[in-house]
């Protein structure tokens, strides 16, 4: 979801993986490498006063990444985190600060971005004019899972939907509670107006068996939409992905994949597809503080194929939807989280 004016030019095809480690620094001994034929390079690091970036959307020729500053997911320190506006050279343009603990960023009707706060609790949203700069900021009602909202995409008829995270659990370790909503903005009252689309005890159909399944969806997370408009989110720490066709209409379904790498259930943050003509790809490691830049030569990214990271084993990887295997490309990192591939685009936004 990035662009560029100028694409950087790209490393030699399939550089030997020692090469490419030593131009990083180690994390507990471990390097940052990526498999040829990728090529891994640093875009972006935290600064004084910014760090832990997280979120990562394309607007237009530039990228903006949320750094979350450290400040607790349900925002009751009063801190703030800061949304960074970067050319696609890694030049910071401008920067806007957000109340709370951002989480997700999105661009939505081509002008407007949208910035959601506080994950696990007392969630606001932010929505910044891209002409002028401004934000305005929206309240919620109060939550009924208990906890807050974490991303947002907007599907191809203009609906905008949320992930409901952090959810209460009933005494049987259950959530019941909503998983997904469609969010609109409630102009009047400078606040946001939610509906129902799953919860999270939702029937699904599990992928690779086509039996039916009852979910208990207890981090519900990351989201995007697949190349097929069918909206697509994590359920972070159940090591699932989930699919929702035709929300809100008698004809809305539920998938769902189990997610493994090296035979063992793998927890991941975002996934997403890569989309027609992707230059690259842009992934933030939270805790290394640090937004990478991962390449491929040759024939370059394979459009519809997707990717995830994993904030638990810090690794890049591409996901067979048909089964669920992650298979590792760039790895070493501390806590892989957002991701974006950008497509170039002139400076008019063409």
């Amino acid at each position: 979801m990035r662009n560029l004016t100028t694409l950087q030019p790209r490393f030699a095809a399939f550089v030997a993986a020692a090469l490419v480690a030593a131009a990083f620094a180690p994390r507990a001994g471990v390097a940052q490498t990526a498999r040829p034929p990728y090529q891994l390079s640093v875009f972006a690091k935290s600064q004084d006063g910014y760090s832990q970036p997280d979120s990562i959307v394309q607007v237009g020729a530039s990228v903006v990444v949320g750094f979350q500053n450290h400040v607790a997911k349900d925002g009751t320190d009063g801190k703030s985190s800061t949304l960074v506006q970067y050319s696609l050279s890694g030049r910071v343009e401008r920067t806007w600060s957000v109340p709370g603990h951002n989480d997700g960023l999105r661009v939505i009707n081509g002008d407007q971005l949208w910035s959601v706060q506080n994950e696990d609790a007392n969630p606001n949203l932010v929505i910044i004019d891209l002409q002028t700069g401004r934000p305005t900021l929206y309240s919620f009602p109060p939550t009924p899972h208990g906890g807050g909202y974490d991303d947002i995409v907007q599907a191809k008829n203009g609906d905008v939907f949320l992930t409901a995270s952090n959810p209460n659990l009933d005494s049987s370790g259950h959530n019941v509670f909503p998983a997904l909503v469609r969010a609109r903005v409630n102009a009047r009252h400078g606040s946001i107006d939610l509906t129902t689309v799953m919860l999270g005890n939702a029937t699904s159909v599990d992928l690779p068996s086509g039996k039916q399944v009852t979910l208990n969806l207890t981090d519900p997370d990351s989201m995007t939409i697949d190349p097929r408009g069918i909206i697509t989110f994590t359920s972070q720490q159940d090591g699932l992905l989930i699919f929702v066709r035709n929300p809100l209409t008698t004809a809305q379904q539920v998938a769902s994949l189990n997610l493994t790498s090296g035979g063992a259930m793998t927890t991941v943050d975002d996934t997403q597809f890569v989309p027609d003509g992707a230059a690259f790809m842009l992934f933030a490691d939270v805790s290394g503080d640090t937004v990478y830049r991962l390449d491929t030569q040759l024939l370059g990214f394979e459009p519809g194929t997707p990717y995830s990271t994993s904030d638990t084993a810090g690794i890049v990887a591409v996901l067979n939807v048909d089964n669920g295997v992650l298979t590792t490309v760039a790895s070493g990192f501390q806590s892989t989280r957002g991701m974006t591939f950008v497509v170039p685009v002139d400076s008019d936004g063409d």
